[in-house]
């Protein structure tokens, strides 16, 4: 059985879901690719995880790196969860780009090269928005490449940590 929890964050809704233990999603609602692994019965719910997610995106929308991740069990290929590991090394307020991630890969592997599509594909798919940063992404000549959420979400995030890092000394 899955879990379901809503949060209300500056960008709109955004829906939790959950194993009971784990995080196992983070969409805005409505975006592309909106709950794609939610178990087709869920039911909404009060979890520990998710007042720890909560805890997480209240300190992430003040403009601060939270200091802790709460369980994730994102569900997806292992390719897509191998690409989603090279999400989380990301830095707060830095961006990297799908060719980045498609060479980094390639040379975990052993393999002369990776596509920079494949990748993008394993990003779009991410199930865990915003905690596994898919939207520090961009393409290689730096531009605001597509976002499940949406471009104007991922300008303002963009946006919201690279003014939050200029602060912190």
């Amino acid at each position: 059985m899955e879990y379901t929890n809503e949060y209300s964050s500056p960008l709109g809704k955004i829906v939790l879901a959950s194993d009971g233990h784990a995080l196992t999603g983070l969409w805005f609602e409505g975006q592309k690719y909106f709950a794609a692994k939610l178990d087709r019965e869920h039911e909404e719910k009060n979890l520990p995880v998710f007042a720890q997610t909560e805890e997480w995106l209240a300190l992430y929308f003040s403009g601060e790196k939270p200091a802790f991740t709460p369980p994730m069990k994102p569900k997806g290929t292992s390719f897509q969860k191998e690409v989603w590991e090279e999400l989380l090394a990301i830095p707060f307020g830095h961006t990297t780009t799908y060719a980045k991630i498609a060479v980094g890969i390639a040379q975990n592997r052993g393999l002369a090269s990776m596509s920079a599509q494949a990748v993008g594909s394993a990003v779009a798919h991410n199930p865990i928005s915003l905690i596994i940063p898919c939207h520090r992404v961009v393409g290689s000549d730096g531009s605001l490449t597509g976002y499940a959420g949406g471009i104007e979400k991922k300008e303002w995030l963009l946006a919201m940590e690279r003014q939050a890092s200029e602060i912190v000394v």
